[in-house]
């Protein structure tokens, strides 16, 4: 098993998402094998996010091979987010 690379924005997400009301986060990167980088609880439902770098270009935000097989192995959602925006309406119009 290889350590897994943060993502530059995952500290600052992580943050704003402590900061809303109601919202927990439990950061699963150093995981590794393809698990997704944040589980996040709101409101009664989990939330399993792969966190990649809007600012980056698309080819440097591509899931790497252990990332898909995870996600399409997993019997349950994962979603692949860029930012703490695209996180905050996936978790808020689930609600």
């Amino acid at each position: 098993m290889r350590a897994r690379k943060i993502d530059s924005n995952q500290r600052a997400v992580v943050k704003s998402l402590r900061g809303i009301p109601g919202v927990t986060v439990k950061i699963l990167s150093m995981v590794g094998e393809g698990c997704p980088d944040l589980l996040i609880g709101y409101k009664g439902k989990n939330f399993l996010v792969e966190l990649k770098d809007g600012s980056k270009p698309p080819s440097a935000r591509k899931l790497t091979p252990d990332e898909l097989e995870f996600i399409n192995q997993w019997k349950g959602h994962v979603a692949v987010c860029n930012s703490f925006d695209e996180i905050f309406k996936l978790i808020t119009s689930c609600n």
